[in-house]
């Protein structure tokens, strides 16, 4: 009996010599650092950092007291989401000036305010180009055809997600489900919605954005914006510019909203009512 309970004690003892050694300890990041990181921190750049300062303009000034007046005084910090969409619209980006002048306005913690930017990847912490393309690709969007029109715009504009041209005009994006997916595949550029897209219509529409701020002064900022920053709605957005018309937002394939490209295919016979009656009673 004694031979059996010998080894076997040496053996536990020899695990709980080896379990005393390893470190006890691990890393704070058990993966490799992964592009998504950059949502949730901040790093000092040249054209974003707390010594460039920001202002709300005369005009943002006026529709930053239309919005606090549908909060009551108490809740004033509620309004925190469209004033940095303001801001944003106005400097070009959510810059941590723009958080840190919404947090002065609001009188509340820059912490608060930093929270709720980098939870919302509708805020762009760094600069995008005049046309901010972002891409669905979704499993309904790829199944009718996203990933063409992925590639479609990095051989046209030889850009990856996540970069901007050297030109400055176009910033490209990669993003979940944007909600049109009957008009799948579809692209949204600033914040209109181009739908029922092909590898060549896509290149024609960036075409057309290109050549509407050739003719453009220098002083515009493109078809989708005014000059300050103001997203202009979709019927400002369709124009002819040298010859190439930017088209209106919407789906590209000729209908209207999301009906049946092929027509009417049910309850196309007359509907029964008190003068209509069936020929065999």
């Amino acid at each position: 009996m004694a031979s059996r309970i010998v080894p076997l004690v040496f053996r536990r003892s020899a695990r709980s010599a080896t379990a005393i050694s390893r470190p006890q300890c691990r890393g704070f990041v058990a993966s490799s650092r992964v592009s998504s990181d950059a949502l949730h921190v901040h790093r000092d750049t040249p054209e974003n950092n707390p010594s460039i300062s920001f202002k709300f303009n005369d005009q943002s000034l006026k529709l930053i007291d239309e919005i606090l007046k549908r909060y009551p005084p108490q809740y004033r910090k509620a309004a925190v989401m469209p004033l940095l969409d303001l801001g944003q619209r106005q400097h070009g980006f959510t810059s941590i000036g723009v958080m840190n002048e919404v947090a002065r306005l609001l009188e509340m913690p820059p912490m608060r305010v930093y929270e709720v930017a980098t939870f919302y990847t509708m805020y762009n912490r760094s600069p995008v180009g005049k046309f901010h393309l972002q891409v669905c690709t979704t499993t309904p969007c790829q199944l009718c055809g996203s990933d063409g029109i992925m590639k479609a715009v990095e051989s046209h504009l030889g850009i990856h997600p996540g970069e901007t041209t050297p030109d400055k005009l176009f910033t490209f994006s990669e993003v979940e489900c944007l909600g049109a997916c009957v008009n799948g595949p579809m692209i949204q550029i600033n914040d209109d919605y181009y739908e029922d897209l092909t590898p060549e219509t896509t290149i024609s529409l960036l075409e057309a954005l290109k050549a509407s701020t050739e003719q453009a002064a220098p002083d515009q900022k493109g078809t989708l914006t005014d000059p300050d920053k103001v997203v202009k709605d979709g019927s400002d957005a369709s124009k002819t510019a040298r010859g190439a018309k930017v088209p209106s937002p919407g789906p590209l394939s000729g209908r209207k909203t999301c009906e049946n490209l092929n027509g009417l295919t049910s309850l196309t016979s007359p509907m029964w009512g008190p003068e209509v009656t069936r020929e065999d009673l």
